[in-house]
């Protein structure tokens, strides 16, 4: 019995001395400790907001502004890879949340699963990142900055002497910094600890930034997707407001729209720096309301209040470089087709606009990191709905 005793002892002893070694790892690294990344790097896609710190965003519902909900279409077909399947096929497959159509302005269409609902508040990941852009849009049109900006005459603690601090907030906004934080995301646990993962599990991503500031390419001779660049756009935004993005955000964003839900987004720690290349949380209706803005060229002014000006709706809506699948990308917006926006982010989230049809499309879903082609073939099923009736 004794024998077993000391067994045991030592077993403990070894976790303990094991848990503590990792500890230390991770309070190095700024990551947060050993369990809750481990919690992290393994929960569904929509349980991680509760899983990270995060800002509220205040909401305003105006009564004024609710939709319009008709229920009108009932999608029955699509075409998934060249065959035909059933939308509730494609919802399955792709692991759809929430799945919500906006026609002329009206609801024609909504439907949550998996135990949501419409009062859900589901992560956006890079989707995201044109919340960014809209908040870097009015700073602009207020003139507090100009795109041919340097970061770091705005931010000069990151100087470091080197061709980062020729990188301009048009180079940020177009993906074309040549910052070099790749944006792969191997799955299991080998991708835990890639740039990209540690700046989205980051406790401090001023630490990290500060050390990740190597040139992959010199700025502005390279597009490549990289969300650090819309990293640094949200530290020029809580910089120049004096604000935390999500309070300014919610000033001057989601109540003039008239959001119907309080919004969450994520930090590195309370008090600190919203990770706004992702990590924004909110009701698939109020994703909408953001998608419904984009439909309208000459700009959205709601009640008096310009949210996005005409000059920085041109921006949003016309690409000026190409990314991933050949696709059109400018001021942190995809353009999957002629003349259509999309707000995508990791793991199946989607904001699909299309003005010649009036049509705002939503889905969240719970897809794998390694989801294949499904972005491009769920773009074709998006732009096959809109363009239905």
């Amino acid at each position: 019995m004794s024998r077993l005793i000391r067994v045991l002892r030592n077993v403990v002893i070894g976790l303990v001395v094991f848990y503590l070694a990792l500890f230390g790892l991770t309070k190095a690294i700024r990551y947060p400790e050993p369990i809750a990344s481990i919690k992290l790097g393994l929960a569904p896609a929509s349980k991680t907001p509760d899983l990270l710190p995060g800002h509220w965003i205040a909401s305003k519902p105006d009564p004024t502004m609710a939709w319009s909900v008709a229920n009108t279409e009932n999608p029955t077909t699509v075409t998934w890879d060249g065959q035909k399947i059933t939308f509730d096929e494609f919802l399955t497959k792709t692991k759809t949340n929430a799945f919500l159509i906006v026609r002329n302005g009206e609801i024609t269409f909504e439907k949550y699963l998996n135990g949501k609902s419409k009062e859900s508040r589901l992560p956006s990941y890079s989707a995201a990142k044109t919340m960014t852009s809209i908040m870097i849009g009015q700073l602009i049109a207020q003139g507090k900055l100009k795109e041919n900006d340097t970061f770091v005459s705005i931010l000069p603690d990151f100087k470091n002497g080197t061709s980062f601090d020729r990188v301009t907030i048009q180079h940020l906004l177009d993906m074309q910094s040549g910052i070099g934080v790749s944006d792969n995301y191997p799955s299991g646990p080998s991708g835990w600890g890639v740039a990209i993962a540690q700046m989205y599990a980051s406790t401090d991503l001023n630490w990290f930034l500060k050390n990740n500031r190597k040139m992959a390419q010199e700025p502005g001779t390279h597009p490549e997707y990289r969300s650090v660049d819309t990293q640094l756009l949200g530290m020029v935004i809580k910089k120049l407001t004096g604000m935390r993005v999500a309070d300014y955000f919610s000033e001057n964003v989601w109540k003039p729209i008239g959001a119907e839900y309080d919004a969450y987004w994520n930090v590195d720690r309370v008090g600190g720096q919203e990770k706004t290349f992702c990590c924004f949380n909110a009701a698939a209706r109020d994703y909408a309301r953001v998608g419904q803005m984009l439909l309208n060229p000459v700009g959205a002014k709601i009640n008096n209040k310009e949210v996005i000006s005409p000059a920085w709706m041109k921006r949003l809506t016309n690409p000026v470089t190409k990314l991933d699948r050949n696709w059109g990308y400018g001021a942190q917006v995809w353009h999957p087709y002629p003349g259509t926006t999309m707000l995508l982010g990791l793991h199946g989230q989607y904001v699909y606009t299309d003005p010649n049809y009036q049509v705002v499309i939503v889905k969240l879903s719970d897809e794998p990191t390694d989801n294949g082609e499904n972005e491009a073939f769920t773009a074709a099923v998006l732009k096959e709905i809109s363009e239905q009736n």
